[in-house]
């Protein structure tokens, strides 16, 4: 199934089980300008725009996942130009990491600057092992990347890089202890969509309050935090595909969960 959305750089398409697969298309190394942030936000935002979409795998066409921003574009900024366009960067990551839907980043080739905050932005990162990280920000004369880097690494990592520049592959993250999934071979985009398709098959309810759970006690204490999640367990046992859920545990059978209910939310 493909998407009928008009997108000048991404490729969208939606299968039967609700995963979505979006691709990042802007050649030749699907460099990020405005136009591409703002196109990345709206949908991230709004993925329901797709049809029915229970999780998205984010990955990209071409050689490199994304070799950051489109420094000629860059290069246009100054102090009255440049909060604009940051907001339009921060807008565009924010939105992937706040997506209503479970995301799935699946990184080959290179991922610098924008293009590693892009995949820290999703919910977990699958890697080609030779895929390169990087944050080569004080190589272009900019900030930006290390609290995104910070969500898959520890400090000294975050630093190393940093004050480096230079690009580390993601076997040796994984080595050094970053959180980053690796897949060896080809069909890295096939083994994310079943990464996906597994958190398609749970309550569509269910999965879209997980996420917003998720994305809210990431940045609390484990005491608070496990309270609040305590807090939507007793709520969702007044919807029917918990106890579907159980039922067909008990059973070994797959669960037959209701359509999803669009008023279960956390209230902000």
């Amino acid at each position: 199934m493909t998407s009928n959305l008009a997108l000048n750089y991404l490729t969208v398409s939606l299968d039967a089980d609700g995963v979505a697969t979006v691709l990042l298309n802007r050649p030749p190394a699907n460099a990020v300008d405005r136009d591409m942030y703002i196109e990345i936000a709206a949908l991230f935002a709004d993925p329901d725009r797709m049809g029915d979409v229970k999780a998205i795998v984010l990955g990209a066409e071409g050689r490199f996942f994304c070799a950051g921003n489109d420094l000629d574009e860059f290069a246009t900024m100054t102090p009255d130009n440049g909060a604009e366009r940051m907001w339009r960067v921060r807008e565009a990551f924010f939105a992937i990491q706040n997506c209503p839907v479970p995301v799935i980043g699946a990184v080959h080739g290179a991922a610098l600057g924008t293009g590693l905050a892009i995949a820290a932005s999703c919910d977990f990162v699958l890697a080609s092992p030779d895929a390169k990280f990087g944050l080569p920000e004080l190589t272009v004369g900019v900030m930006g990347g290390a609290a995104h880097l910070a969500r898959l690494a520890a400090q000294p990592i975050v630093r190393r890089m940093y004050f480096t520049g230079e690009a580390v592959e993601a076997r040796q993250l994984a080595a050094w202890g970053a959180a980053i999934f690796l897949h060896e071979g080809a069909g890295l985009i096939d083994e994310a969509k079943r990464l996906a398709r597994r958190a398609a098959s749970f309550s569509p309810t269910a999965t879209r309050l997980a996420k917003q759970i998720l994305d809210r006690i990431e940045i609390m204490d484990l005491q608070p935090g496990y309270a609040f999640e305590q807090g939507f367990t007793v709520k969702m046992s007044g919807h029917p595909d918990s106890k579907e859920a159980l039922k067909a545990f008990a059973e070994k059978r797959p669960a037959d969960y209701a359509p999803r209910h669009p008023q279960w939310t956390i209230e902000v």
